[in-house]
């Protein structure tokens, strides 16, 4: 059976290739050829079409693509009442290749006030017959990128007190998103599907970090962020291992962290990878409680080559061993621009995978 409410049963997680036009702009605006409010024109523009363009594929929800963005976490981050978006030595290291070197910074207190994206949602609900999706970073994002040297020591040398405010300001975000209109909120989140690779648990460890307790921290602030919302509010969780340029940061199954995340975290569905051999099995599904679903990240947003029916069919059914079919979704893995850069395939590539969830799933769960 289709779902009336979010997740559905065929959604993406919400980032979309750049449009020729806009990277234009972009260009133009960093050269200063063109101002500011020539930039917002033309991202109007692109982020009308790009809306058409999922509604006329069948899409329920409906993003903006995050063409406002460069960064699918540190636009927003660097928003933020005590946040500064800074310069920094080194990029975040994908494999084989690195972002651009800037990264943000707890200079002050935290807090949410007049956000930028509160607009951008605004514009996005007032151009689409769906329901407009908002993504947004998860709180524990501003911590897992830098952790304790990007966090002013003078204003929190307590990390309790870092980690409450940073709880209490997304807190204010989600009911601020709600009052604009919001009922289909994402929180974009490496940091579980992270804490599944050895490799990322020796780093935390390395810098300070106690890699068995900091997944249950994060799952307490996301609760004080998102518990007491309005019934009507969705929320849902992306479980992200790295997409930047086709490429990726971690790797492993969600085995290490199923249950504190399906059981612990209070979010109402979470989109999950598993378009490759890294992602490890189905398995982890056999945690997830009732009235929660789970959206099978099956088809790669890494590549253009696109999946076939027959195997997508064949996955969702193995997936249904662990967990009921009424309880799971279907969407690509991730988005398919996480940054500006986007990913490394075309645009028509791109909506054919989407094309290709919104059949299935009709196949799957019925029109």
């Amino acid at each position: 059976m289709q779902r009336t409410k979010p997740p559905f049963r065929a959604d993406h997680v919400g980032s979309l290739l750049r449009s020729a036009a806009l990277k234009d702009a972009r260009i133009k605006h960093a050269r200063g050829d063109i101002s500011g409010s020539d930039l917002k024109a033309t991202e109007d523009v692109e982020i009308k079409k790009v809306i058409a363009k999922q509604e006329e594929i069948g899409l329920h929800s409906v993003t903006d693509g995050e063409y406002r963005r460069a960064w699918w976490h540190f636009d927003f981050l660097g928003a933020l009442e005590g946040v500064d978006l800074i310069d920094v030595d080194q990029g975040i290291q994908f494999a084989g290749v690195q972002t651009k070197a800037q990264a943000p910074r707890v200079v002050s207190r935290l807090d949410f006030a007049d956000h930028p994206m509160l607009a951008h949602f605004r514009f996005l609900k007032e151009h689409t017959k769906q329901t407009p999706k908002m993504t947004i970073p998860s709180p524990s994002m501003l911590h897992y990128r830098g952790g304790r040297k990007m966090i002013n020591m003078g204003v929190y040398p307590q990390m309790e007190n870092f980690y409450h405010d940073l709880g209490q300001a997304y807190r204010k975000a989600v009911h601020a998103f709600y009052k604009e209109g919001c009922r289909y909120l994402q929180l974009d989140d490496c940091s579980f599907a992270y804490l599944c690779d050895p490799e990322q648990r020796k780093m935390l460890a390395a810098r300070g970090d106690d890699p068995t307790k900091q997944g249950e921290i994060y799952a307490g602030m996301i609760n004080a962020a998102i518990d007491g919302r309005p019934d009507d509010l969705a929320i849902t969780m992306h479980l992200c291992r790295g997409n930047f340029r086709s490429t990726f940061v971690a790797s492993g199954g969600y085995e290490p962290i199923a249950d504190l995340l399906f059981n612990q975290v209070h979010a109402d569905g979470y989109f999950m990878e598993w378009d490759n051999d890294r992602s490890g099995g189905f398995e982890p599904l056999r945690f997830l409680p009732k009235g929660k679903h789970v959206v099978l990240g099956l088809v790669t947003s890494k590549t253009g080559v696109l999946e076939t029916r027959d195997d997508l069919l064949r996955r969702i059914e193995e997936a249904s061993k662990y967990a009921p079919l009424d309880q799971l979704c279907l969407s690509p893995q991730c988005g398919f621009a996480s940054t500006e850069e986007g990913n490394t395939l075309a645009e028509e590539e791109q909506w054919a995978k989407l094309r290709l969830v919104v059949q299935v799933a009709q196949e799957v769960w019925g029109k």
